[in-house]
């Protein structure tokens, strides 16, 4: 028995440290751009961009392959600070920023067809097939993927409400004085 239980201990120290050692001669170097492109984007991995996530979506930042303004849920600001870290213009003409919203479902027109369950990617939509579905403000971070597929037009997007916790002061421009 502790023949057994010594092989099989034996067995493991050495496959595992083969593992180690595979990890680090194979491991594969990643670009620190994109890393840092990851974390300005808003990590909701929500898809409007055309990307599967945040990460691919940062990739193709990195490539040149996407535009700055490629994440519709950071709005203006996201676009800006990507500019800024990639050393390029950014054309905001035509870009609408709308500002934070969360989606609102009125209990009234739910029908509970859960085809807004399906489309949520955070999981921010709360409820069951023919009962009435709630959304977890907190959790939801406004793609309005949910709002496009409700049939009974029961889903509002809705701006979050100015708190203490959301008001942000504005940044002065460059040559604005302060009175």
């Amino acid at each position: 028995m502790l023949v057994a239980v010594g092989s099989l201990t034996v067995m493991g120290v050495a496959l595992g440290g083969l593992l180690g050692i595979a990890a680090r001669l194979l491991a594969v170097e990643e670009n620190p751009l994109e890393e840092e492109l990851k974390a300005m984007l808003p990590g909701s991995n929500c898809g409007q961009c055309g990307y599967v996530g945040c990460a691919l979506a940062a990739a193709a930042l990195a490539k040149g392959e996407a535009p700055v303004t490629v994440c519709p849920p950071g709005g203006r600001a996201v676009a800006e600070t990507l500019a800024k870290k990639l050393g390029v213009t950014a054309d905001l003409s035509a870009h609408e920023d709308k500002g934070p919203e969360y989606a609102f479902i009125e209990e009234d027109l739910c029908i509970g067809c859960t085809r807004c369950i399906k489309e949520c990617t955070v999981d921010a939509i709360v409820g069951a097939t023919k009962q009435m579905h709630v959304v977890i403000n907190e959790a939801c971070h406004g793609c309005a993927k949910c709002f496009k597929v409700c049939p009974t037009d029961a889903i509002k997007m809705c701006k979050v409400p100015l708190t203490l916790s959301t008001w942000h002061w504005a940044k002065p421009e460059v040559g604005q004085t302060l009175h």
